[in-house]
């Protein structure tokens, strides 16, 4: 293969495996915003991913199994935040317990519904890739930006909408505000808690739409699909100042490594253990750059 074909299918990898990562650092935007940290995104995730292949099984639609996808996280997380702000329950045992619950109910769905707690396989519609045919044969663009799904083009356009969402709008401003100054917001009339809760449902519906993008372009729900996933998320958010764009590009440099590490594995002679971890490697590297440059940046 030529350089620009090998480079297109790099990026073009890249911005599939930058998809779920995208809505889900999105999802976990609105409750960092809110002044929450909501490590539940891997369970919430899995719900997605799990109930939207199913719907799309059922219904033959791959815009229904979206759609279902975010519900069904959305109520996950509706539980979970209720749990966490009504309750008073402590933030880090609830979310823990509910990646622990996403995880072990989607095993005993799976194995009373399907007979199986391993990999299910079914017979639904792939999302459309609408300018695939068309524009996919453009050397190095038509790879890296017309051969992908609906599921792909609606990560970017969430970027936007979180952007305007968070930043454009009363509800935006109140979660922004009950994030900075929660007593200001009560001073003002409005209930923090309510932009908080609304924080967590946001984040559960977006989460699930990172897990429809897992299961839904392989019309299968594999077991614990979100792969740390969640966890690179929050990492994103950080690296992203909170910002939507920023976050999206963070996500693309993890992408970017993932792509490059599964290209390598028939190129490259090293021990593959040391290719399947580049990923990783890249997160947490990202990791410390970035706390030594907020830090560097505070200290002036």
């Amino acid at each position: 293969m030529s350089f620009p074909d090998v480079a297109g299918t790099i990026a073009g990898n890249a911005f599939d495996a930058m998809t779920p990562l995208v809505f889900a650092a999105l999802g976990g935007l609105f409750t960092e915003l809110s002044g929450m940290l909501n490590i539940a995104l891997e369970g919430l995730i899995l719900t997605g991913a799990f109930f939207g292949v199913i719907a799309a099984s059922l219904t033959q639609s791959a815009f229904a199994g979206f759609a279902a996808a975010g519900m069904a996280a959305a109520i996950l997380a509706w539980v979970y935040g209720a749990a966490t702000i009504r309750l008073k329950a402590n933030v880090f045992v609830t979310g823990l317990a509910a990646n622990i619950f996403a995880s072990g109910l989607t095993v005993v769905l799976s194995n009373a519904w399907f007979g199986t707690k391993s990999v299910i396989a079914f017979k639904s519609p792939a999302p459309a890739a609408p300018f695939a045919a068309t524009l996919g044969g453009i050397p190095f663009l038509g790879e890296a930006l017309f051969s992908h799904d609906l599921i792909v083009y609606a990560s970017w356009i969430a970027v936007a909408a979180t952007s305007a969402l968070a930043f454009r709008t009363r509800a935006g401003m109140r979660m922004r505000a009950t994030g900075a100054n929660a007593e200001a917001v009560v001073a003002a009339g409005f209930d923090p808690d309510a932009s908080r809760l609304l924080a967590i449902v946001l984040s559960g519906l977006f989460c699930g739409f990172a897990g429809a993008s897992l299961s839904l372009p392989l019309s299968a729900y594999v077991p614990n699909m979100s792969a740390g996933r969640g966890w690179i998320a929050l990492v994103a958010i950080y690296l992203g100042a909170r910002r939507p764009g920023r976050i999206a590009i963070a996500c693309f440099v993890f992408a970017l490594a993932e792509s490059y590490s599964n290209y390598a594995q028939g190129t490259l002679k090293i021990p593959t253990e040391f290719i399947l971890a580049m990923p990783y490697a890249a997160t947490l590297a990202a990791l410390v750059i970035g706390s030594a440059l907020e830090r560097a940046r505070n200290s002036r």
